[in-house]
């Protein structure tokens, strides 16, 4: 009996450790396997480490009185000051309203764009006229901000624009364009969206060719127009792609970018236009208060972490979330 038992238990014994033997060849032939795709993947890592994790040890000095003779380490600590002496300045609450104002019209104007034009270069049957339009629409992106604000400033500039000139023969009158607050944020709405929607398309794109093409055959025969098979078919398709790119959206909530609304801005339109990038541009870079506007810097990055985090809780109900 004792015999039994103690064969039988061996065998259990070799069994488990054949397991364990195959389970850890599954493992190395998969890793050796994948040694190609994590060579390629460490310049990706190098690149976040170095330009992205090493810098926010910087961080350190929205709680210090930094100094450039001092360094970061040396320059004396100073607590929550430069948050306080940030919040108890009168026109912050005001370049916090602007960057929201404007970052939720972006978000509610401008990320539809890129899905209507993704479902339209779809439809497209001629191949020749496919291939210029997404030229065309794909090209601004490749265009700097510098260009980009040069050609909107020349075309709605109050004395030499274009559109201008052509209100002017048509209705006898000039508007300022860039000098009125609602029409500035309508020019600076539609330069980003004529500027990156060709570009971001191409996610949808590519999402849109992922779907059956069966679906749309058996809804042809079942008698549904073209309105309808977008509709019911090709945006349920391209749903998860659109939860993703509008949670990612909204990390980026306090941050517009630098570059359009510097060179779109001016003096007039100042009271909308004033935003945290540029107000950090001008208190850091032209005012050396590097701990005040790393504070700055520190604050909208709290946010759009909240932001991200609950908008993914939100998508997490529809089985949709990111993480």
């Amino acid at each position: 009996m004792r015999q039994t038992v103690k064969e039988g238990m061996d065998t259990r014994w070799n069994g488990a450790a054949a397991g364990a033997e195959r389970r850890r060849y599954r493992h190395k032939r998969l890793l050796l396997m994948n040694v190609p795709l994590m060579m390629m993947f460490i310049p990706v890592a190098l690149y976040f480490a170095i330009f992205k994790y090493a810098p926010m040890v910087g961080l350190v000095m929205a709680f210090k009185q930094y100094s450039l003779a001092d360094g970061i380490w040396a320059s004396p600590w100073v607590g929550l000051q430069n948050f306080e002496l940030l919040f108890s300045n009168p026109q912050m609450l005001n370049i916090i309203r602007n960057t929201l104002v404007l970052s939720l019209l972006k978000l509610i104007v401008g990320f539809p764009f890129p899905i209507v034009l993704a479902i339209l270069l779809n439809e497209v049957r001629r191949a020749w006229f496919k291939k210029v339009a997404q030229t065309l629409v794909y090209l601004p992106h490749f265009l700097n901000w510098v260009i980009v604000g040069g050609m909107v400033i020349t075309l709605f500039s109050l004395e030499s624009g274009l559109v201008n000139k052509g209100l002017e023969l048509l209705l006898g009158y000039r508007y300022a364009f860039l000098y009125n607050e609602l029409s500035w944020i309508a020019v600076y709405l539609g330069s980003g969206i004529w500027k990156e929607a060709g570009f971001s398309a191409i996610i949808y794109l590519a999402a849109i060719t992922a779907i059956d093409p069966g679906l749309y055959e058996s809804a042809s025969l079942d008698g549904a127009n073209k309105w309808k098979q977008m509709w019911h078919i090709t945006l349920p398709g391209i749903r998860p792609t659109i939860v993703i790119l509008l949670i990612l959206s909204t990390e980026g909530v306090m941050d517009l970018g630098f570059d359009q609304i510097y060179m779109l801005q001016n003096r007039v339109v100042n009271n909308i236009a004033d935003v945290i990038p540029t107000y950090m541009y001008r208190m850091g870079i032209q005012g050396g208060q590097f701990s005040l506007t790393t504070a700055m810097g520190l604050f909208s990055s709290l946010v759009g972490l909240v932001m991200i985090t609950i908008s993914n809780q939100i998508a997490k109900r529809f089985n949709q979330s990111l993480w």
